[in-house]
């Protein structure tokens, strides 16, 4: 005998839709360690398109998922927002738990709520706040959050640099070369070198970052703070110098995107 599904259960199964369009927002983290960054590619395990396989299952509709930024593989977020669009009637509450029981173990989704319908994950944003976090010790436990970094690095030679930042200023020293931006210039809101028991933790919030921007720039005050160069010298690479004058890229696993400001 076949069985056809009462009414009751149909709607259970197969999500609710209306005419108008819906726009969703995410507040998400994940463990980038075991991703090759957010965006989708060809091959590789990514933030975006498991989030994506995980919409698509429960709308049963294909959807892209926005995110404010691309963050590199191996680099974390706390507070990633995400947007995308649905006609799905389905609670903000329901999309969430949902969410969270198809989704790794490695993305949880933190909260969904309703958004205007102009409202884009990136392009609404007015600034992002990152932290970086290098670890004096060796740490077995934390060794995929955190630059393992062996050295002495004075703190106070480190904050002495890092209160060049705030402000406006050309970074085509601290920006991967390829694809060149459309423009190096990144308003610094604020920056700041705390110690927290092994680890010196960095922080900066601007209202746009470039690509390795926040990695790069971890990386020359490294080899300030171990006396390589002056702490003038971080004034003179944000005067438009190229990215050979700079310092190494940092390893990504230490970097975590904190929040997003709207």
């Amino acid at each position: 005998m076949n069985y056809t599904p009462s009414t009751s259960t149909q709607s259970a199964l197969t999500p609710l839709h209306q005419p108008s369009r819906r726009t969703i927002r995410l507040i998400m983290e994940y463990d980038g360690s075991g991703f090759d960054g957010w965006q989708i590619q060809a091959h590789g395990r990514t933030v975006q398109g498991e989030t994506a396989r995980a919409l698509e299952s429960l709308f049963q509709e294909p959807i892209t998922p926005i995110s404010s930024g691309r963050t590199d593989a191996g680099t974390h977020a706390l507070g990633q927002v995400v947007h995308f669009h649905t006609h799905s009637l389905y609670p903000t509450q329901r999309i969430q738990r949902a969410l969270n029981g198809i989704l790794p173990s490695d993305i949880a989704i933190h909260q969904v709520t309703e958004a205007p319908s102009d409202f884009h994950a990136r392009y609404s944003a007015l600034s992002k706040r990152y932290r970086y976090r290098i670890c004096t010790i060796k740490s077995a436990i934390e060794r995929h959050h955190v630059w393992s970094f062996y050295h002495c690095l004075d703190l106070h030679v480190l904050m002495a640099a890092t209160r060049f930042l705030p402000g406006n200023h050309n970074f085509s020293a601290f920006c991967k070369q390829d694809p060149l931006p459309a423009s190096f210039t990144c308003h610094i809101i604020d920056a700041s070198w705390a110690r927290q028991g092994d680890e010196l933790v960095f922080e900066i919030e601007a209202n746009r970052f470039l690509r390795h921007m926040v990695r790069i720039l971890v990386g020359t005050l490294s080899e300030i703070g171990r006396g390589r160069q002056n702490p003038d010298y971080l004034a003179y690479l944000l005067r438009g110098r190229p990215r050979l004058d700079a310092g190494p890229t940092a390893p990504a696993q230490g970097l975590c995107l904190l929040w997003v400001n709207y």
